[in-house]
């Protein structure tokens, strides 16, 4: 009996699915029916509810739904990153991007704006700020900040706090690591902390890909969006990218991930410069 308590009906999953896709945008299948239970479970037990059956049934009343939809999306979004992820893109935007932008003749300032949209815990952002900074110091003559943006909560903590364990440094380039993370001085806790001097240059605020616009300034060089696309519908993919580079200055660069290459369709002003690189 107990079990069967923590079952969705299929009314309930339908009503759910339909709730979080008009959220977030993330289509629910039936396919992920059992993943969505079992990430609803630490709710359940945080709230002190018998099952997801009652979860559902108390969260559709508004005054529930008001204070609890911020968990639930942080339940239900994915966010698997690293540092360095796809590092081609950090070659593109060292070795092309950068130096094109800068020569861009409606450029006012040498200040270069890069947004990480669906941030998750900041690895992106800060790995942009490594390479940035890593030119200026090899005489570059720029200024940068960066801004990332995400629709969870719980990430966005984590983002701000840049404490990370230690492991998934592993990726970085070792005099990256020495330069930019510090280390606690109790030697037992194996974490790190990206230094202060790139976290002033790095702004962190929650933002929903799916609003209808976007605090975002209209003149960014470079919008990281990488493997959040493919969870939207095409339509909805075509919407996200409209918004996106509605905030692009001519000549900025959109960068997505390896299974969202197809998204030049979406927006034909782009223009393909590598299968996962687009230009405005």
């Amino acid at each position: 009996m107990v079990h069967a308590k923590r079952q969705l009906s299929d009314r309930q999953f339908r009503s759910l699915a339909e709730l979080i896709e008009d959220q977030v945008g993330i289509k629910m299948p039936n396919a992920k029916r059992l993943m969505l239970e079992g990430r609803l479970h630490k709710r359940v037990r945080a709230l002190n509810y018998s099952g997801v059956s009652e979860y559902v049934d108390n969260l559709f009343d508004k005054a529930v739904l008001d204070d609890e939809l911020t968990h639930l999306i942080d339940v239900v979004t994915t966010n698997k990153t690293d540092f360095f992820r796809e590092p081609q893109h950090f070659d593109f935007l060292k070795t092309v991007a950068v130096p094109e932008l800068l020569k861009l003749p409606n450029r006012k300032s040498n200040d270069l704006k890069v947004w990480s949209a669906a941030c998750s815990t900041g690895m992106e952002a800060y790995t942009t700020a490594m390479v940035l900074d890593d030119m200026v110091r090899a005489g570059a003559r720029f200024q940068f900040r960066i801004l990332g943006t995400d629709i969870s909560t719980a990430v966005l903590r984590v983002a701000t706090a840049a404490i990370y364990n230690r492991e998934v440094t592993a990726p970085v380039p070792p005099q990256f690591v020495e330069r930019y993370f510090l280390t606690s001085r109790d030697r037992s806790r194996e974490e790190v902390r990206v230094v202060p001097e790139l976290r002033r240059l790095t702004n962190f605020t929650r933002m929903n890909l799916m609003d209808s616009s976007y605090p975002v300034d209209r003149d960014v060089d470079v919008i990281f969006c990488r493997n959040v696309l493919i969870y939207f519908d095409r339509e909805t993919q075509r919407k996200v990218v409209e918004q996106l580079c509605s905030h692009l200055r001519p000549g900025g660069y959109l960068l997505v991930g390896h299974s969202e290459s197809m998204i030049h369709s979406a927006l034909p002003k782009l223009r393909q410069v590598q299968p996962t690189v687009f230009k405005l």
